[in-house]
């Protein structure tokens, strides 16, 4: 069951908040709609938004609740981490319809807004399912096991392949900037599909389920034009995030089968997996990820 504790002033003041940071965002991106991209300022806006992120998460364990934070911090890092690889599809799409290095800021706003869009949606109905069938879980958590199995396979390939929706609009001549911002806001339904259930695996508080999807979605424009290299020396990613995804899976049918009244299955004790071991579990992955991607070097070119 879904609890809200927060008042309807914090929940007003952080959305306007963050209302105002994404139109500060949106004047920067239409200001630089016909520019190329500073790495530069990319890397002080990213560095920014991640500062932005982890001083509410602190601030928000003083006036809310310890559980609070640790839940925030172990949302944002999922939620972020798989964002990685939704920039990377977006990478290949914008490279596939040669979309102008001038045009990315503006399509990359608007894509990334169309992702918040689809993932309140998400929330808003994933909280009604939760209050009203516990069982949902069993479907979260298989969904993300399936996931998960079909990432790790699919971690070898760095294609895009347009869909029917794409083909269509651009046999009937729909410009450039029109088709990828399509082709971004179905590949961002799909992400939802992933990201959704992931957080209502590891908090069930609407508050904290919120600004942790809206603060991993900021900065994600300009974490963009940093990415293309790192994604090459994280080479580990996707393998790590399927790790990641199918834990978060049987943690939610853990929680479904106990919420269920099934305490114990062939006479072993279902876990009750806690938050500490879910933040731990998250960020020892992805610190695994990341050194095992250092000490793999790439194959030298042919």
């Amino acid at each position: 069951m879904i609890t809200n504790s927060t008042s309807a002033l914090a929940w007003a003041l952080t959305l306007g908040g963050l209302a105002v940071v994404l139109v500060v965002d949106f004047f920067f991106a239409y200001r630089n709609r016909a520019k190329l991209t500073s790495l530069r300022n990319v890397g002080l806006w990213t560095l920014f938004y991640i500062a932005a992120a982890i001083a509410f998460g602190f601030f928000l364990g003083i006036w809310s609740t310890g559980q609070s934070r640790g839940e925030f911090f172990a949302g944002w890092i999922t939620e972020y981490s798989l964002s990685f690889d939704n920039l990377f599809v977006l990478l290949l799409i914008m490279a596939k319809l040669k979309v102008a290095k001038e045009r990315e800021e503006i399509i990359l706003f608007w894509g990334i807004l169309s992702s918040l869009l689809l993932r309140g949606v998400f929330i808003a109905g994933g909280a009604a399912l939760v209050n009203r069938y516990e069982w949902i879980f069993f479907f979260f958590g298989g969904f993300l096991i399936y996931t998960a199995l079909q990432l790790f396979r699919e971690s070898e390939s760095e294609e895009w392949e347009e869909g029917r929706v794409t083909k269509f609009l651009k046999r009937k001549g729909a410009s450039v900037g029109a088709v990828a911002l399509v082709a971004i806001a179905l590949t961002n339904l799909l992400f939802a599909f992933d990201s959704i259930p992931a957080i209502f695996g590891l908090t069930r508080n609407p508050y904290v389920i919120v600004t942790a999807t809206i603060f991993a979605s900021m900065g994600l424009r300009q974490l963009y034009f940093l990415i293309g290299d790192l994604m090459g020396k994280l080479i580990y990613l996707s393998e790590g995030l399927s790790i990641i995804l199918a834990f978060i899976g049987l943690k939610l049918i853990f929680e479904a089968a106990i919420a269920e009244g099934h305490t114990k299955i062939a006479g072993i004790k279902v876990p009750d997996v806690s938050l500490g071991v879910s933040l731990g579990f998250v960020i020892a992955t992805l610190a695994l990820t990341a050194l095992l991607s250092a000490l793999k070097r790439p194959k030298e070119p042919k």
